[in-house]
């Protein structure tokens, strides 16, 4: 199995800590608001990557967590915590909030068959534990105390910024977003832990007064509790690179005197009609908005599938409109399999499939071009053999398409649909006369035929 390491900035082979076995932690969500389908996106990442894993073989344990406390309403510390702000304006407490918006986010990972993973951390549960963490850099000398907090300091940690390549602290970007703080050793030193203000909802009880961890402890520490000083993968978004996962390793490293994270995976942004993605922009949609407007989770998972996590995808309507056109054209296909005879489909074909679609999959998960091979082994005549296929290739895609005969709104006879099929082709081929045909052939049989740019749709007359 071969993934890309954002620390290399190259594709290498997987060899793990623990033969046959996968440790892997993945940043979950800041549980103060609904989750997007920009959010959605990155944990479509992390569970195809664990569908992979194990459809290589591997046992896989592996580690989210959920952030209820800690997260500042800028990355670079600055700013409200997010929870105590949704509680201000909501009026609520932060653990009604974070249960509330927790309920709510596993809703939408089960819509979209995200499995869970095997250990789901929050942060507030594990307060000891990061205090612990947090004066074990103290005495080693990395934390220092303001009057507002305990910071790392970073110029003790020379590889500071290799992750993102920027090593230079001047340049660092936490330091340039943030307004200079003139007790901070460096500007772009963060928070290790905050102290609290009287007024201010979470608090516990530390060496430094009542106060509350920082959001990038709870990571290091986490991780470290369940998964041990040194373990395989850790992803998240392209936005943790420059900030949070600097930090993570930052803190880590300097506790235990060695890497603890040996491959660091991360999944590119989702844009909207090109532009990003934002809530002050208007332009982010939820699992339930999307499905209001007629699109259904795997609609979604399949449009999210059609392009490698390391590229950026654009949200378009029309693209979801493909999407799920095509997905529906994949159900038909896959349901006709279904229900035809076994035995009938060359077992060559069938090992080429499996070796093809493992081969992609394995290479950095490339699942379009495993959807690819899907769509190719499609194209032969319908059997169950293809059908049993295309369940083994299920287990990485979690498309559902075992469920092929519950899809309502696409009850096309195979005869029907054969024909759309060749249409389609021959549209693909610019062969217009042959399309021109086989249009006029469904409409002597009762149906009508409507294009788009990604596909087709059928309806009965």
């Amino acid at each position: 199995m071969i993934v890309y390491n954002t620390l290399t900035r190259r594709k290498e082979e997987l060899v793990t800590v623990h033969p046959g076995e996968v440790r892997m932690y993945s940043c979950g969500p800041t549980v103060y608001s609904r989750a997007h389908m920009g959010n959605m996106r990155a944990y479509i990442f992390m569970d195809t990557l664990r569908r992979v894993i194990k459809f290589n073989g591997y046992k896989l344990l592996g580690v989210m967590n959920i952030t209820d406390v800690g997260h500042l309403t800028s990355d670079a510390d600055d700013g409200d915590d997010k929870m105590e702000k949704a509680a201000k304006k909501t009026g609520k407490s932060p653990w009604e909030i974070a249960e509330h918006f927790t309920k709510l986010f596993f809703e939408d990972t089960d819509k979209l068959n995200i499995e869970r993973p095997e250990i789901v951390a929050k942060a507030t549960d594990h307060i000891a534990d990061m205090l612990e963490f947090v004066e074990a850099l103290v005495e080693k000398g990395y934390g220092y105390e303001t009057s507002d907090g305990i910071y790392f300091d970073i110029s003790k940690f020379p590889s500071y910024g290799k992750l993102s390549g920027n090593t230079r602290l001047s340049d660092n970007i936490a330091g340039a977003r943030v307004d200079v703080n003139d007790e901070k050793r460096n500007p772009a030193d963060f928070a290790l832990w905050k102290k609290a203000p009287k007024e201010h909802i979470m608090q516990w009880d530390s060496p430094w007064g009542r106060s509350y961890p920082g959001w990038h402890i709870e990571c290091s520490t986490m991780s470290r509790k369940y998964l041990g000083d040194t373990f395989d993968i850790h992803t998240g978004g392209v936005d943790h690179i420059p900030i949070h996962h600097e930090n993570e390793i930052a803190q880590s490293e300097a506790l235990l005197g060695h890497p603890a994270v040996h491959y660091w995976m991360h999944v590119e942004f989702m844009q909207v009609d090109g532009r990003k993605m934002s809530k002050s922009l208007g332009n982010t949609y939820t699992l339930d908005e999307l499905e209001e407007k007629g699109y259904s989770p795997m609609d979604f998972r399949y449009f999210c599938l059609n392009t490698h996590y390391r590229k950026k995808l654009n949200f378009t309507f029309e693209g979801m409109d493909g999407a799920k056109t095509a997905y529906s054209r994949l159900l038909a296909l896959v349901g006709a399999c279904k229900h035809a005879e076994s035995g009938t489909t060359d077992p060559e074909i069938i090992r080429q499939f499996d070796k093809a679609f493992l081969d992609a999959v394995s290479d950095d998960l490339n699942i379009p071009l495993g959807l690819g091979e899907l769509w190719t082994l499609l194209k032969n005549p319908p059997s169950r053999d293809i059908y049993d296929a295309a369940m083994r290739a299920d287990k990485v895609l979690a498309l559902s398409i075992d469920k092929c005969d519950e899809k309502k709104d696409d009850d096309v006879p195979a005869d029907i649909r054969d024909i759309a099929e060749r249409r389609f082709a021959a549209r693909k081929a610019k062969n217009w006369a042959e399309s021109d045909a086989l249009r006029a052939e469904l409409a002597e049989k009762g149906w009508s035929v409507a294009d788009s740019k990604d596909g087709y749709s059928l309806k009965k007359n």
